[in-house]
């Protein structure tokens, strides 16, 4: 299969397509299970593999490891994954990403941010010249071969934005975002400016940029969402419920209930990423689509 043009099938098509961020193998098991586009986050990798702040400290063998597992568990499933600045040398950017399209997946987003960096919805980030975030682009673009690639600035100040937006859109790139957009109006305005190139909405919990709707996204011309940690962040909310509720009932277990995960449950969730049953998930959501 060829996942990069599976997904430049998906992302031209019609509508907003849903890419879900996942942390973990267990996370993106959950998500697989009702989406067939997943996000790997760098925010998300970095607070699960490192438990550290997504600042920089994800190392390019770390992420391709991550990523070879989830092919191999989700074969039906895109996978766009952050590769941050390309863990900044242009070379070291082109070496993975012929890594990652080698072990399958679906494309990359490459950010112009400076090191040490921060996640786009937070303050004090700060850009590359544009000459040379452009270099370290066009030397990923020759180097891949169908792998999308995403080109993202994180640029706040108002013209800024338009003229990065602007001349990233002039590239081969096959997506833009632009990371914490805090408007729809500014949605509507980057959308202008890149004229016919895709969109690509980052939405996360508590970020910059407003809650929108799929069919709201639509009707704005985004053609991609991304939703880097809705699993990050249930999980972190349940993890405390859990434990506090365990301290607080002495160390008794709370009554296992039909609606409640157990052991059962969780096996046949796990069981589903062996390849052999690959096959068989496949025609069980097929059919639960149909």
């Amino acid at each position: 299969m060829n996942y990069g043009d599976e997904l430049r099938r998906e992302v031209l098509s019609d509508g907003t397509t849903p890419l879900v961020g996942v942390f973990d193998m267990f996370s993106a098991s959950v998500a697989a299970k009702h989406f067939d586009g997943l996000f790997v986050s760098g925010f998300g990798f970095a607070a699960s593999y490192y438990g550290l702040p997504d600042i920089g400290f994800i190392a390019w063998p770390d992420m391709v490891g991550f990523v070879q597992r989830l092919r191999l568990a989700f074969p039906g499933r895109h996978l766009l994954v952050d590769i941050d600045d390309g863990y900044v040398d242009p070379e070291v950017a082109c070496h993975v990403v012929e890594q990652l399209e080698m072990i399958g997946a679906s494309g990359v987003i490459l950010e112009d941010q400076q090191r040490p960096r921060r996640c786009g919805h937070v303050d004090g980030k700060r850009i590359l010249p544009l000459d040379e975030y452009l270099t370290k682009l066009d030397m990923v673009l020759r180097t891949r071969r169908d792998l999308v690639v995403v080109a993202r600035t994180d640029a706040s100040e108002e013209d800024e934005v338009l003229t990065r937006a602007r001349a990233l859109a002039e590239t081969d790139a096959d997506v833009i975002l632009v990371d914490g957009v805090r408007s729809i109006d500014r949605i509507r305005q980057v959308r202008e400016v890149i004229g016919d190139k895709p969109l690509l909405f980052n939405q996360i919990a508590g970020g910059k940029s407003p809650r929108v709707s799929l069919p709201e996204l639509s009707e704005l011309g985004v053609k991609v969402a991304i939703y880097s940690t809705p699993c990050l962040f249930a999980a972190q909310t349940a993890m405390e419920e859990a434990v506090l509720g365990l301290k607080r009932d002495d160390g008794r277990l709370p009554e296992h209930t039909e609606a409640s995960v157990g052991v059962k449950e969780s096996l046949a969730l796990l069981e589903r990423n062996i390849s052999r049953n690959h096959a068989k998930a496949g025609q069980e959501l097929a059919d639960s689509l149909a």
